[in-house]
């Protein structure tokens, strides 16, 4: 972890010139530019809460507005998604890298994870704006949110990692990511509540680490419910998040060397 984030120190310009330039890239050539990373997601949450709450008159959850409980569960999914996705082909478009001997390729991930971050952050703001405009008085657990976004941010880059290092050798990776994002995203309680399900299901759902985020975001915005009043829950989600990051870092250790020969 040290020497880690030593290196982000020692190429901090060189990181923020590739993230700008990867958040360019995805979007060169249209009209719109990078304003489509904020409109694919705003125009998401626009369709389910069309349909949930004008198509179906979805209830309030709780004394809140459904959009409200959508959007703080929605968003650090979007995050999520982006981030392992574009994570995971980090190697590969950058493949020009790998051969430069000075240079940190176990930093290549975290280029695509800051692009990812840059609009999760908007849209945290975004998320701020819309509770002040339902008249929600604001909270210092709003603040809670960002602990949350850095514990799925180690999540994420312990993930990258393994996947961006596979997917070198076994192309099909990226393709077994994107499957497992559409089945995680229906898995997740992200617009239905956990508590409709039988209470012998909730350990099972919980083992999905994404649900201690959800219902941070969740607890942070609606409930005002600290982490550390769920030691359980903040405990097992460390504990693997810890060992995904040091499974990670090992998997592409060892295949770094060979990176340079297969691409």
């Amino acid at each position: 972890m040290y020497e880690f984030l030593k290196a982000i120190v020692q190429n901090r310009k060189l990181i923020f010139s590739l993230t700008k330039n990867d958040f360019k890239q995805r979007y060169v050539g249209n009209m719109l530019g990078i304003a489509w990373a904020f409109i694919q997601p705003t125009a998401t949450v626009l369709i389910f809460w069309f349909v949930f709450q004008v198509g179906f008159k979805s209830k309030p959850v709780g004394d809140f507005p459904f959009i409200l409980w959508l959007v703080a569960g929605m968003f650090p999914w979007f995050y999520f998604s982006e981030g392992l996705a574009s994570g995971t082909n980090s190697i590969i478009a950058n493949s020009f890298l790998v051969k430069k001997v000075r240079f940190q390729v176990n930093l290549l991930p975290v280029i695509p994870l800051l692009s990812a971050l840059a609009v999760h952050l908007f849209f945290i703001f975004f998320m701020y704006g819309m509770y002040l405009y339902y008249g929600i008085s604001p909270s210092w657990y709003w603040l809670q949110v960002f602990y949350y976004l850095f514990a799925l941010t180690l999540l994420l880059l312990g993930l990258s990692w393994i996947t961006a290092s596979i997917v070198v050798f076994f192309r099909d990776m990226g393709q077994i990511v994107g499957m497992f994002l559409q089945f995680g995203f229906w898995l997740t309680p992200i617009f239905w509540s956990i508590d409709i399900l039988p209470a012998k299901y909730h350990k099972i759902i919980a083992l999905n680490p994404l649900v201690y985020i959800i219902e941070g975001y969740r607890d942070s915005m609606i409930h005002h419910v600290g982490f550390w009043e769920k030691p359980g829950m903040t405990l097992y989600y460390w504990s693997v998040t810890l060992a995904i990051f040091a499974l990670g870092a090992l998997t592409f250790r060892r295949l770094r060397p060979h990176f340079a020969d297969v691409l």
